[in-house]
């Protein structure tokens, strides 16, 4: 029988007119043991490798080692949720549910939890969100990676608000993204989830995400905490060898900044250890630095399954309750999905006197103040009312679609006009004939990430449709084009060594005009796509045997326009200068395909910017722009392997031109804890409406580390109509100039530095000198995290 509430304090921790923090104590100080572990756990009861009985693909992972830990998938809820129970995993997410079937779901496991322990108190509902709402029907917004092509952090904002609100009126507190990984290499599976490889970029697209998913009540988690993209040849949970000074440097600035400046409430650990230590067990990555350093007040959860991978794959635990001993001391408060390490296995460890109660204490503490911000722990909240909104969600509206396609719109990149492009233009002729050949090009699901529903979970549901309308490449391009004719072949598929098709593909190709080659990836999850989780690359080649059949349309002597769409940026360097236009888009979502479209043909004139660099050769540089002189272009002589991309970070053509003139700073000198305003105005000299974005990087020239020759420091996207003007105001505090020097201290120091204006961290139209005057400063998590701009627009003269 369920044990009834003492009545006093069930009274107290219900008042909504106590101080959150002390109904928590209140609520706190009544509960035993067991109760406190119960609100560190969680429960998937879609944790089952079911799928549809007797089809091929129903038994695909969603996670890592699924099939490993599906034993704990067979407790039923009601015993997982005696003493309570701090989540429950992915309700919507797991198989495809319409929002009414979800919604009833929700509100069934809710009941059983609160019935189910003595003070009734209701789980943290979880979802993914890295593309938009991980449910079916729901919209797939662009990956990451494609936000961080945008530029455009206010778009970000607006993008996640809405994805946020979908979740709330569904009855979830919390979605599990931005990731905040910064890309060492490109090979890895994971980069399409990541926003780029610069930090100050991630940060201010990944703080964005993170306030928009917040305005709508539901709580942001950062991940992965720390260091998880730059493992040793980029494969997946691979052992990270960093030192502490690069990933203070490099990898943790997007978490903090997301902490001080978007307000995150929660933080998931990294699978992999960095120089031997998990992530999941270091106090100092967990405790020391987030906590005492940042401040950071929220729940820290667990990576699925990284408690008890302690013990399985890091083998620094002899079973799972030791691994959550490791996690708990570490400063992980809440294990996900499923409760192995935070179970009954660890009250005997407090009750033996090997793990001290404060910590359990600590945990709960947070996981609880969590649930009273959400409302969780008043009198009034029930399952029913948590979903009263559902009844009018459509998770695919015309609003979602809206703001998919604009998303889309602006993170496309043209990397060549060539001689083909755009396409409708009044100093060519139409193209007659058009050959559209290539895998992705009549393939939606070539548009979407892997944490997409249609490629996360609807593999194990092949009997299901997609649940949203994806035009594909093809079906938007014949729409685009209109009175020319279309005709296609698909050539090959993106994975494979079939070359079967190649002869029909050249033949479409020879007898057109024009040929449009879509190549790229598919998403899948560990080594089920050429991208996405568990799904790292050799090299950087297109996969499977898409290069060659590129090679072959080359030889036909029909221009040929290459449109990549991808997860990650691949070698590109053969087709340089053969091809008739080249075109670079990042799983665009479900509006993929119109913006692509209107990219081609001219309707849109292109504005997207690499957030990443593309490579000219397939294994010569898989690292970043981010090098110390002996790390690029200024090895050269030194080493044999040239590791000069064939287009930059930040770069991006367009069909219109800019001219950046009248590059200034408001003063010669300031003392190191002064600030400088560089300023710079850019006009459009062409001859239509278009973006461009000016970027300002830092150049240290003496240092007493070995420093990036240049970092991003700030960026500014602007649309300006044909011949008019603006003034961008870049405010510069000598935070900005801040590193970590050999003592491990960050510091701003006395000398002179030069800011780089362009548009690219290769183009350099101006270098504005600054000195920097008084004492070394060392500087903490108070210091200057962005760069403030404004924008000034000009009259028409």
């Amino acid at each position: 029988m369920t044990q009834q509430p003492d009545t006093r304090t069930h009274k107290a921790w219900h008042d909504e007119t106590r101080p959150l923090a002390e109904r928590v104590e209140l609520l706190l100080a009544a509960m035993t043991l067991e109760e406190k572990v119960g609100q560190l756990g969680s429960r998937w009861m879609g944790n089952n490798l079911a799928g549809e009985a007797g089809v091929e693909g129903s038994d695909l992972q969603v996670a890592p080692m699924q099939d490993v830990f599906t034993a704990s998938g067979t407790v039923p809820l009601a015993e997982a949720s005696r003493h309570g129970l701090g989540h429950l995993t992915r309700i919507y997410g797991s198989r495809p549910v319409t929002v009414t079937e979800g919604a009833a779901e929700l509100v069934e496991q809710q009941r059983v939890v609160v019935d189910s322990s003595r003070f009734g108190i209701p789980a943290l509902v979880h979802e993914e969100c890295l593309t938009g709402f991980t449910a079916y029907g729901a919209t797939v917004f662009p990956a990451a990676i494609a936000w961080g092509a945008t530029w455009d952090p206010d778009l970000v904002r607006r993008m996640a608000a809405a994805i946020g609100h979908d979740m709330a009126a569904l009855g979830v507190h919390q979605g599990l993204s931005p990731v905040l990984d910064v890309v060492r290499d490109y090979r890895w599976g994971r980069v399409e989830e990541t926003i780029g490889e610069d930090p100050h970029l991630v940060a201010m697209l990944g703080t964005a995400y993170v306030q928009g998913l917040q305005s709508a009540g539901v709580i942001a988690t950062l991940k992965h905490f720390a260091g998880y993209s730059a493992s040793r040849a980029a494969r997946n949970h691979g052992p990270v060898s960093m030192g502490t000074r690069e990933l203070r440097d490099v990898i943790l600035p997007p978490f903090e900044t997301a902490v001080a400046l978007g307000g995150a409430g929660s933080v998931m650990n990294s699978y992999a250890d960095v120089d031997g230590v998990p992530a999941g067990a270091n106090t100092w990555l967990l405790t020391d630095v987030l906590r005492q350093e940042w401040g950071f007040e929220g729940t820290v959860v667990s990576d699925y399954w990284a408690v008890p991978f302690l013990a399985s794959m890091h083998r620094v635990a002899p079973g799972h309750a030791e691994a959550g001993a490791l996690a708990l001391e570490a400063g992980i408060d809440v294990e996900l999905p499923d409760t192995l390490g935070y179970g009954e296995g660890l009250v005997e460890l407090v009750r033996s006197g090997v793990l001290d109660e404060a910590l359990v204490d600590r945990a709960a503490r947070r996981a609880l103040l969590a649930k009273a911000q959400l409302g969780l722990l008043d009198a009034g909240w029930t399952p029913e009312s948590s979903v009263a909104r559902a009844a009018g969600v459509h998770l695919d509206s015309p609003a979602n679609r809206e703001l998919a396609r604009e998303v889309a719109e602006r993170s496309v990149i043209l990397l060549d006009a060539g001689t083909a492009l755009p396409i409708r233009d009044a100093q060519r002729p139409l193209p007659r004939k058009v050959a559209v050949v290539g895998p992705c090009a009549d393939n939606a699901l070539t548009f979407m990430g892997c944490y997409a529903f249609p490629t996360h979970v609807l593999p194990r549901h092949p009997r299901s449709d997609l649940g949203i309308e994806v035009p594909t490449a093809l079906d938007a391009l014949r729409a685009e084009l209109g009175e020319v004719e279309v005709v296609h072949e698909t050539g090959c598929e993106v994975m494979g060594e079939d070359r079967g098709g190649f002869a029909a593909a050249v033949a479409a190709a020879r007898d057109a005009e024009l040929c449009v080659a879509y190549v790229g990836d598919l998403a899948g999850l560990f080594g089920h796509g050429s991208s996405g989780e568990g799904c790292d690359a050799e090299d950087l080649r297109l996969p499977g045997v898409q290069a060659d059949l590129v090679e072959e349309l080359l030889a036909t002597g029909t221009p040929v326009v290459l449109v990549v769409v991808s997860g990650r940026p691949y070698a590109l360097g053969a087709f340089d200068g053969r091809v008739a236009g080249l075109v670079q888009s990042f799983f665009p979502g479900e509006e993929g395909g119109t913006a692509i479209a209107g990219v081609l043909s001219g309707r849109l004139c292109p504005g997207g910017r690499l957030p990443v660099q593309v490579p000219r050769r397939v294994g010569g540089q898989p690292s970043t722009y981010l090098q110390p002189p002996l790390g690029g272009v200024e090895s050269a002589g030194i080493t044999s392997v040239d590791s000069t991309p064939l287009y930059p970070f930040g770069y991006g053509a367009s069909y219109t031109t800019f001219s950046l003139d009248d590059v200034r700073a408001s003063a010669e000198e300031i003392t190191t804890d002064g600030a400088v305003e560089v300023s710079v105005v850019v006009t459009n000299t062409g001859d239509r409406a278009g973006d461009e974005v000016v970027q300002v990087y830092l150049h240290d020239p003496v240092a007493r580390v070995a420093r990036p020759v240049r970092q991003l420091v700030g960026f500014a996207r602007v649309r300006l109509e044909p011949g008019r003007s603006a003034e961008l105001v870049f405010d510069l505090h000598a935070d900005r100039t801040a590193y970590t020097d050999a003592s491990l201290d960050r510091i701003v120091e006395a000398g002179v530095v030069h800011f780089l204006v362009g548009t690219s961290a290769a183009d350099e139209r101006a270098r504005v000198p600054v000195r920097l005057t008084g004492a070394t400063r060392v500087v903490g998590h108070d210091r200057r995290l962005d760069t403030p701009t404004r924008v000034e627009h000009r009259a028409t003269p």
